[in-house]
């Protein structure tokens, strides 16, 4: 049975989509089966992974609102085991067409019901928004990641975030867990960014991964040539981060 982790903080800019590709990317290196669900409208992690949008037949859009069948919306990558529902800007009208949808916040957990034992993990990209997608998201998830920029900002809106999970755990998904606090863009020569990750570490403990993301420049040149990091340059800092927090999932759910 697969597991569903959404990637979720509604702070724009703080690595969400950057994650989802390297880390989906990394866990199917290790030959784990990944689906990644493209659920943000500016299709990010869909390009990211080499996908055209503007051939894009189906999308997650589609399965969402016509109920299309979502094997159907599911696209290759460069990477055997890694899998792509991508996402279409239509996408930002969806909230405004679900409002009068039955069980409109449990739609995308019944779209990926059928697909779910498919795979051994399905990362789920969110917007920058606490909308209704992302509350579908947090809804069919099992856990969630918060990735968390290392600058001075980071803990701002994170209580908001909690709040909203809070929410979702007592009124729509029960089993909803946080798996991990992720801090990203990390820079180790830099006080703050210490202060931040001892800061955040204090607060949330045990949930704070190991693994930090540093600043790397290969992490933002890869996307444009549609490469997750690792086969863009496997040997950079940014591809290297990835493959420990892959590993570091992996036997955290062993």
């Amino acid at each position: 049975m697969g597991k569903i982790i959404a990637m979720a903080n509604q702070k724009g800019g703080v690595g969400k989509t950057t994650t989802t590709i390297n880390l989906a990317a990394s866990l199917a290196t290790l030959e784990k089966k990944v689906l990644v669900v493209d659920a943000d409208p500016q299709a990010n992690a869909s390009s990211g992974l080499g996908i055209d949008i503007k051939q894009a037949k189906c999308t997650i859009y589609e399965c969402i609102i016509d109920r299309v069948n979502v094997r159907e919306a599911i696209h290759d990558t460069e990477i055997d085991t890694l899998k792509v529902i991508s996402s279409h800007i239509n996408l930002v009208g969806a909230e405004i067409e679900m409002l009068n949808l039955k069980n409109r916040e449990k739609i995308l957990k019944e779209v990926l019901a059928p697909v779910k034992e498919d795979f051994d993990y399905i990362l789920i990209d969110c917007s920058p928004s606490l909308g209704l997608i992302t509350i579908n998201a947090l809804t069919a998830a099992d856990s969630v990641i918060i990735p968390v920029q290392a600058e001075y900002f980071a803990l701002e809106g994170i209580s908001k975030l909690l709040n909203t999970i809070k929410i979702i755990k007592s009124k729509l998904n029960p089993a909803l867990e946080i798996e991990g606090f992720l801090l990203t863009m990390y820079d180790s020569r830099l006080r703050q960014a210490n202060q931040i990750y001892d800061e955040v570490k204090h607060h949330f403990r045990e949930l704070v991964f190991n693994t930090v993301i540093q600043r790397n420049v290969k992490l933002s040149e890869a996307p444009s040539y549609g490469l997750p990091t690792i086969l863009y340059d496997a040997e950079s800092a940014g591809a290297k981060n990835h493959i420990t927090l892959a590993q570091e999932l992996i036997s955290r759910n062993n």
